[in-house]
């Protein structure tokens, strides 16, 4: 068997676009990937998906890791990364400061922690990551290595990761949000349901795409597609007029404070 280059300590969802991911760029190959699933259903998906994964019970010692566990499950898989001596370890829970990770681990563990978003699962996420405290510039390119297979990726100070799940992590959440509510104005405004839906998702994607493209400034793509006295004008007064700009503010500092208060 080829030696392992990575583990994944849970086998969700976001850790099976991950693996994809660096399977796909060539960051490993599967056989050098080893997933700790508990799940029977989880780990005949992932089978499925890489005949030849490694899958077992526990971590593999001195290898690297990626905690892809529901926050409220780390504590408990905690005792076996650290008999397992894992030199690194690179955190997608959520809510979990490095400190508190590196209190469970053996004295000088690497810790790095990284907030990423779903639409990693298409190859389009976001993450940002902070580093702990023994986490040097080359554990920093590492865990950018493995995030970028499946997205962009940012450093930040860890201090400045609920304000990051703000934007990103929950951003998501706040455009499907928006989609819902643009294809239930259409259908308002006589469209069938399967056209209203057609007009939003090409809509959001299609403006997601220029924001990302073009280069330029939101707001002067924004002023490009709204003509004085014409139809965008008349619409965006009355988002000016609702204040949707404050309602945005209000939105992202509440996951935001939500975040601070999960992470104690």
């Amino acid at each position: 068997m080829t030696s392992l280059k990575l583990q994944f300590i849970g086998g969700g969802k976001m850790a099976e676009a991950l693996l994809g991911g660096m399977i796909a760029t060539g960051w490993a190959a599967a056989d050098e990937i080893h997933v700790v699933e508990p799940s029977a259903e989880r780990r005949a998906i992932l089978s499925d998906a890489q005949p030849s994964l490694s899958i077992g019970d526990a971590p593999v010692a001195g290898v690297d890791a990626v905690l892809a566990v529901k926050p409220q499950i780390a504590p408990e898989v905690f005792s076996g990364l650290a008999a397992a001596s894992v030199p690194r370890l690179l955190s997608i829970a959520a809510g979990i400061t490095t400190a508190a990770m590196e209190a469970a681990l053996p004295e000088g563990t690497v810790v790095v922690r990284s907030m990423p978003n779903t639409p990693a699962l298409v190859g389009q996420g976001m993450a940002a990551i902070a580093p702990g405290v023994h986490a040097g510039d080359d554990d920093l390119v590492w865990a950018t290595s493995i995030l970028s297979a499946v997205g962009r990726v940012v450093t930040v100070a860890e201090s400045d990761l609920d304000a990051v799940t703000g934007v990103s992590g929950s951003g998501p959440a706040y455009v499907f949000h928006l989609a819902e509510a643009l294809t239930a104005a259409g259908i308002a405004q006589g469209l069938s349901p399967e056209v209203a839906d057609t007009l939003t998702r090409q809509t959001l994607l299609g403006a997601a795409t220029l924001l990302s493209d073009s280069g330029e400034d939101p707001a002067q793509l924004r002023i490009n597609v709204t003509s004085p006295n014409g139809t965008t004008q008349a619409g965006l007064e009355v988002m000016y007029e609702r204040g949707f700009a404050e309602v945005i503010d209000a939105v992202v500092a509440a996951a935001s404070a939500r975040s601070a208060e999960l992470g104690g």
